[in-house]
C-alpha cells in the first residue's frame, strides 16, 4: 500500500456494496474533509454550521455550474472521534452506482485521493485508534457466514484476543526488566534474579495462556474460514437428495437416472455455527460417458482437497464391491459413512462391521431422517466435540498461529536456559524474541509487507 496516515492526504471511497440500493455512503477522510463537504453539499432551509456528528439535509451541487446531483444527508466527523482519528466526512445519498459514482468523482476532483482497499482501517491502526487484531477483525466481520463467526469476530473487535496478548507480554516485560537488572549489576553481593520463581512465572503466566491460545488457533479458523466437505458415492445413492435436505431448497437435479449429477455442485450451510462448504459430486463410477468421466476427475480431485468425507451408500440393498473399492480409496480421508435409504431398506446388511473403526449415520434423505444426527457428526468430526469458539478470545488466523508457535518456542528456549544455568543475557534474548512475537500479532513490531498484505483483503471503502 502506498499511502500511509502520515501522508497528511485526504481519501474517499463509496463505502457501501456495488449495487443499486435504498442508501450509498460515500466516506471522505483526512484534513479537507470539512472544506470539500462545505464546498459541494447546499443545505435545504436553515444554513448548516456543520456541528461534528450531526446529520445535515441538502443537496449535493457541483460548483462549477450549480448543477444539482442528488438528495442527501450530510455529516461532518471531527477527529479523533472518528473511525479513523481524522476529520471524516460522510455524504448519504441514493443507493444507484451512477449517482454514488458521479459524487465520488466530484469529491476526488476537488483535491482527494480514492482510498485503497482497507486504507480507512489501516488509519485506524496506524492513528492508534485500534490494534491490529481488531483490524483483522473488521474483515472477519465483513466476511462472516455464520452467526457464531461473527460473534467470534465481534468478541476480537472488543479486544480480547488483545487483552489476553497483553496480558502475557506485561509478564514477559517484568520479567525481562528483571533479567536486565541483574545483566548490569553482575557482582552484587544479592542475588537479584530468583531463577525458581522466573521459572514457576514464565510456565504460569507466560507458557501455559500461550499453548492455550495456540490450541484455539485451529478451532477458530474453523469458525472464521469453515471447512470443505463433499459427499462422494456411486451414482443414484441419493447425494443430490442429501444436498437439497441439508440446504432445505430444491438445490440439485433428483432423478431415478444414474448419472444425472455431471459437475459439482457447491453450497454453504450453517452447522453449529461452522461455515461448511458442501460439495455434490458427480457418482463415481466404470464406463461413464465422456463429460461425466470429467465430472468424476473433478470429484477425485476434491476429495482429495477436502477436510471431509461424506461418503454415501444405498442402504436399501446390500453393500457392493464398488462401494467397498471406493471406500479404500477415500479410507485415508476424515470420513463419515452415510447410510442413505433406510426408509426403504428391507433387511440390516451388517454396515457396522464393514465400515468399522468408522464414524456411521444411517438416513433418509427422502423422509429427512437422521440428518440431524449428521449435523452432529460433522460438528464432532471438525471440532473434536469442543465448542472452543465459547471461549473469551481464540487466535482464529494462521498468521497469529505461526507467531504463537515461535513465542512459544522462544518460552520453551528461556524455561530450558532458567534450568540449565544459561546466562542472563541470552535470557534476556529469548525473552525478548517472545516479546517481539507477540507484538507482532498486536501490530507494535509488525512489517509493512504484512501490513499490506492484511489490508488489501478488505473491500474499497471499508
Amino acid at each position: 500500500m502506498s499511502k500511509s496516515a502520515a501522508d497528511n492526504t485526504t481519501i474517499a471511497a463509496i463505502s457501501t456494496p456495488p449495487g443499486a440500493g435504498g442508501i450509498g455512503i460515500i466516506r471522505v477522510s483526512g484534513p479537507q474533509s470539512l472544506h470539500i463537504l462545505q464546498t459541494i453539499f447546499k443545505p435545504v432551509g436553515t444554513p448548516c454550521s456543520f456541528l461534528s456528528h450531526q446529520l445535515y439535509y441538502g443537496r449535493i451541487a457541483r460548483p462549477a455550474d450549480g448543477k444539482i446531483m442528488d438528495e442527501v444527508l450530510a455529516v461532518y466527523m471531527r477527529s479523533p472521534r472518528t473511525y479513523t482519528r481524522e476529520d471524516v466526512a460522510e455524504i448519504h445519498c441514493h443507493g444507484s452506482f451512477l449517482v454514488l459514482q458521479n459524487i465520488l468523482e466530484l469529491i476526488l476532483s476537488l483535491g482527494s485521493t480514492l482510498a485503497d482497499p482497507g486504507e480507512f482501517t489501516k488509519r485506524a491502526f496506524l492513528n492508534g485508534r485500534i490494534d491490529l487484531t481488531q483490524a483483522e477483525a473488521v474483515i472477519d466481520i465483513l466476511s462472516a457466514r455464520t452467526r457464531k463467526g461473527v460473534d467470534l469476530a465481534q468478541e476480537q473487535l472488543a479486544g480480547a484476543l488483545f487483552a489476553r496478548i497483553d496480558s502475557i507480554r506485561n509478564e514477559l516485560i517484568q520479567m525481562r526488566a528483571v533479567v536486565e537488572v541483574a545483566i548490569d549489576f553482575p557482582d552484587e553481593d544479592v542475588e537479584i534474579l530468583n531463577r525458581e520463581y522466573i521459572l514457576a512465572q514464565l510456565r504460569q503466566n507466560v507458557e501455559q495462556p500461550l499453548r492455550e491460545l495456540l490450541q484455539s488457533a485451529d478451532t477458530g479458523r474453523i469458525f472464521r474460514e469453515g471447512i470443505s466437505v463433499v459427499i462422494v458415492g456411486l451414482p443414484n445413492v441419493g447425494k443430490s437428495s442429501l444436498l437439497n435436505t441439508l440446504l432445505q431448497e430444491e438445490r440439485a437435479l433428483v432423478t431415478a437416472i444414474p448419472g444425472t449429477t455431471r459437475d459439482t455442485i457447491e453450497e454453504y450451510i450453517d452447522i453449529e455455527g461452522i461455515p461448511v462448504r458442501i460439495i455434490d459430486t458427480a457418482g463415481i463410477r466404470e464406463h461413464a460417458d465422456e463429460v461425466e468421466a470429467l465430472g468424476i476427475e473433478r470429484a477425485r480431485t476434491l476429495i482429495n482437497q477436502a477436510d471431509l468425507v461424506l461418503c454415501m451408500v444405498d442402504g436399501s440393498q446390500k453393500i457392493t464391491d464398488a462401494d467397498i473399492s471406493l471406500f479404500r480409496t477415500i479410507i485415508h480421508k476424515p470420513l463419515i459413512v452415510i447410510i442413505n435409504k433406510i426408509d426403504i431398506r428391507a433387511d440390516d446388511y451388517g454396515e457396522e462391521e464393514i465400515f468399522k473403526d468408522k464414524v456411521l449415520v444411517k438416513v433418509s434423505a427422502k423422509q429427512q431422517t437422521g440428518i440431524a444426527e449428521l449435523r452432529k457428526s460433522i460438528f464432532k468430526m471438525v471440532t473434536t466435540g469442543k465448542e472452543q469458539w465459547q471461549e473469551d478470545a481464540c487466535a482464529p488466523n494462521i498468521r497469529h498461529k505461526n507467531a504463537l508457535i515461535r513465542a512459544v518456542q522462544a518460552g520453551e528456549r528461556v524455561e530450558d536456559g532458567l534450568q540449565h544455568g544459561l546466562t542472563n543475557d541470552l535470557l534476556a534474548v529469548d525473552l525478548q524474541e517472545c516479546l517481539d512475537q507477540l507484538s507482532e500479532i498486536v501490530g507494535e513490531t509488525t512489517t509493512e509487507d504484512i501490513l499490506d498484505a492484511i489490508f488489501t483483503k478488505f473491500c474499497i471503502g471499508k
